[in-house]
């Protein structure tokens, strides 16, 4: 009994250690075909580290450079509640990269 209590007790105190998950982050971004002439909208997500709108260029920059693109502007960065507003805008290229 004493055992399960331990336990039950050690479980208890990691999950406060743990905290709270951290929040989903996204950008929406415009890029332009590297050599070309298309363009388009795209919504991808970022890792804690590239969320904030300095840290989101770089990161897109590079993850985008792998399908042709080049970023032109990152246009916000936002947590999951703003995805919904933009996914047909974003239309293939949402989460796509």
């Amino acid at each position: 009994m004493k055992t399960r209590i331990r336990h039950i007790a050690l479980a208890a105190m990691l999950s406060l250690l743990a905290g709270p998950a951290a929040a989903a982050c996204f950008a929406d971004y415009r890029a332009g075909e590297t050599g070309g002439s298309g363009l388009h909208y795209g919504v991808i997500e970022l890792p804690d580290a590239a969320c904030s709108m300095e840290a989101a260029g770089p990161e897109i920059a590079r993850r985008i450079a792998a399908g042709g693109w080049q970023l032109l502007e990152v246009i916000s960065v936002f947590d999951e509640s703003g995805l919904d507003a933009r996914r047909s805008d974003a239309g293939a290229y949402f989460l796509r990269f």
